[in-house]
């Protein structure tokens, strides 16, 4: 998922010294489209792109490979192509990728922040470059310049300038607004606060005036993301999974100070102007950038041909281990702002710019087993494991395997020598065995799934229309692990501190069985604790080899954590319970609903199928879990121990009138006075439901700026459409305008 964006994008300098091989594989398919129609299809890839971007610029959390994403999003662009009657302006296609969080107030951006479209090969690479020299009319005696740069694998950011002085920070997000991070900003080290005079001069005499808005990329250096999971796993918190992760992660903090101290480092390489420059070529503008003291990127090279393009593509790939921040590709560009202009944009990127992309490094190595791994919901997921070998700059020996259908798609077989390499850099993947044909590993048995969960030797079953196998008791030990885990997780009951190595030591030295046991625990248990670990160096009071406890300072903090969680009120309750089907969302509708844990455990299916939002399917789940004797015992634990069993404001007299009551609201795009939260919460005083998707029982939808699919599909069906001003006319009178005849 490119995300440099504009003019610009990464560097000048010194170039790589050695040329490298280069070789690139063409993309996989992106998968069998079976029979559905070409709108269906792309209806399909549009939610699956949409699903995939939230994960990766919202959350911070990557579902799919960048290598997935992009296969998935080409076969849309060629179903469109070949049927232009599917292009809608809420297609993937035709916007920029990133989400606007909540969490910070919203940044309107001076120029849009684009994306920049991909080549998976050096055909692609080619392809472009010929169609960009044609474009340009390049020639022999007169040959278009392109401008190299490495493509760093981070967070887009815009800095804002006026007089000399930063006076705003703001995300990328969808390209059109951005989310206001300037306080965190603040904190990274090489983000100059004020311009130096000599920088100064330049805007001004660059043509800006008095404000610049500079864009470039938010990094974490390598051996900052190293020192900062080792924090993490010290503390018992879950590790980031890369640096690009931790840099986003670290940029949107509620608390500045925690930015602050996880190291993060910058590469600026664009301005957001349309008017002219005091310079005129990207290569020139990098060296601008220096002089008014911002952070540049070292390997920029301005280059003359095809052939150099590839030398640089090369020269990164053979040295992108031997950096200190993670690159994922070649940012390559029409050098000339003129030819820039000349060439243009799409709906979502320049015409002018290219990202190549890297692709995955490949290892050999030889399948040892197939392991069954249980969850916490009894999904038995197998899992291969392997000899030991080398990856990206990191040591692998395993990798999911999903599901058997995965296994057989695959076709590994224990005692292949297997291809494996990390997804998008980051997670082991197994590809395929090395020689498929081959007579060894024809006559090798295929894996089968067992028949008994290998943690408790009770029958599994797969369920009509389910890929997974599973595992049905509930005294599964492999199931209350993870049960325990998911209880302290971050949307559940948030107990700081316990992370999965701890839990599993609790577990193993048998201070936990099941959820209510986190209440019982004592300090003297906790601080005694063997983390498994032991000291490796002689050292005050210890010898070589001694076993390192948890000690008294952690098992105080973690029992302060579990203290404050009894106060997290039902829905975290029930979702932190486990219960199938029931997610977060669930959980507070269930919550909402009922009000306390006794009337939920008295309704019957029929009672929780009627919720807006529940089907029978979960209703089935919510009555068949408090069927179980075993799961209500663990419930009345968990009450006598103080954890509430109640919803806050259930049943309470609202404050004010509840004029908006029976009318459902769904709120879209980016409103200036108001966080979407605030005005949902205002609205939710006023009696109204605040939905998050647009159906036929949908009241009004309320559209601020850059609303997007929700607005389409509330024209769609005829849902009346308000502005800002008419939500700010319901807010202060309680009353919704009149509908139009």
């Amino acid at each position: 998922m490119a995300d440099q964006d504009g003019r610009g994008s990464a560097p000048e300098g010194t170039q790589f010294s050695l040329f490298g091989t280069g070789g690139q594989e063409p993309p996989a398919r992106a998968g069998e489209k079976g029979k559905a129609s070409p709108a269906e299809r792309a209806a399909e890839l549009n939610r699956i792109l949409r699903h995939a971007a939230y994960a990766y610029y919202a959350l911070d959390n990557p579902e799919m490979t960048d290598a997935q994403f992009d296969r998935y999003l080409r076969e849309l662009q060629q179903i469109e192509a070949e049927h232009p009657a599917l292009v809608t302006p809420d297609s993937y296609t035709q916007r920029v990728g990133g989400y606007v969080s909540e969490q910070f107030a919203p940044v309107r951006h001076a120029q849009r922040m684009y994306s920049i479209d991909d080549a998976m090969n050096l055909d692609e690479l080619d392809e472009w470059l010929r169609r960009t020299d044609e474009a340009l009319g390049s020639t022999p005696q007169n040959p278009v310049a392109y401008t190299c740069e490495l493509k760093i694998d981070g967070l887009g950011i815009a800095l804002t300038y006026e007089d000399g002085r930063l006076v705003r920070a703001a995300t990328r997000g969808d390209g059109t607004t951005g989310e206001d991070v300037t306080q965190n900003a603040l904190t990274i080290r090489d983000i100059p606060r004020t311009l130096a005079p000599e920088g100064l001069a330049l805007v001004a005499d660059g043509g800006f005036g008095h404000s610049i808005e500079v864009r470039g990329e938010v990094y974490m250096p390598k051996h900052s993301f190293v020192r900062l999971n080792e924090e993490n796993d010290a503390a018992g918190r879950a590790p980031f999974a890369n640096p690009r992760n931790a840099a986003a992660g670290s940029l949107r903090q509620k608390d500045p100070k925690v930015t602050g101290a996880r190291d993060l480092e910058t590469f600026i390489y664009a301005v957001a102007d349309e008017g002219p420059l005091a310079v005129d070529t990207q290569s020139d503008f990098l060296g601008w950038l220096r002089k008014c003291g911002f952070s540049v990127n070292p390997h920029a090279r301005r280059v003359d041909s095809a052939a150099e393009v590839h030398q640089y593509c090369a020269d990164a790939l053979a040295h992108r281990e031997d950096l200190d921040y993670d690159i994922d590709g070649v940012v390559v560009k029409a050098d000339s702002f003129a030819a820039q202009a000349n060439l243009g944009f799409t709906a979502r990127a320049p015409r002018w710019s290219i990202a190549f992309k890297f692709p995955p490094e490949e290892k050999s190595t030889v399948l040892r087993e197939i392991r069954v791994q249980v969850g916490r919901t009894g999904v038995l997921t197998p899992v291969a494991e392997f000899d030991p070998v080398v990856v990206a700059g990191s040591t692998i020996a395993r990798a999911t395997l999903h599901n058997i259908d995965e296994v057989r798609r695959r076709d590994v077989r224990v005692g292949d020598t297997i291809v494996v390499h990390k997804a998008g850099d980051v997670i082991p993947e197994v590809v395929g065995p090395k020689d498929p044909d081959s007579a060894e590993h024809l006559a090798r048995p295929l894996w089968e799934m067992p028949a008994t969960c290998p943690s408790c030797g009770s029958p599994v079953v797969r369920e009509e229309g389910e890929v997974a196998y599973r595992c049905v008791s509930i005294d599964c030990p492999a199931q209350a692990t993870e049960r325990l885990i998911h209880w302290g997780s971050r949307n559940a009951m948030d107990i700081d501190g316990l992370g999965e190595e701890i839990v599993q030591r609790m577990v193993q030295q048998g201070l936990l069985l099941d959820v209510a046991d986190f209440y019982t625990l004592t300090e003297d248990e906790l601080a005694s604790l063997d983390t498994g670990r032991s000291y490796e160096t002689a050292g005050k009071d210890h010898e070589v080899g001694d076993s390192i406890v948890v000690g008294r300072t952690i098992a105080r903090k973690i029992l302060a954590q579990v203290e404050e969680s009894k106060s997290r009120g039902l829905a975290r309750v029930l979702f932190g319970l486990g219960i199938r089907h029931v997610g977060a969302n669930v959980a507070t509708l269930l919550a909402n609903t009922f009000g306390s844990m006794e009337r939920l455990m008295l309704a019957s299916e029929e009672d929780i199928s009627q919720i807006d939002g529940i089907g029978p399917k979960i209703a089935a789940s919510v009555r068949e879990f408090f069927s179980i004797p075993k799961n209500v015992e663990v419930v009345e634990r968990l009450r006598k121990s103080g954890v509430s069993m109640e919803q806050e404001g259930f049943g309470e007299e609202p404050e004010q009138p509840q004029t908006l009551a029976g009318l459902t609201f769904v709120l879209t795009g980016t409103l200036e006075k108001y966080t979407r939260t605030e005005a949902g919460n205002r609205l939710k005083a006023m009696g109204a439901k605040v939905s998050g998707s647009v159906s036929k029982r949908t009241s009004y939808v309320v559209a601020g700026a850059a609303a997007g699919s929700k607005l389409t599909k509330a024209e769609q069906l005829g849902v009346p459409v308000l502005d800002e001003a008419a939500l700010d006319g319901i807010l202060s009178t309680g009353q919704v305008p009149p509908r139009d005849e």
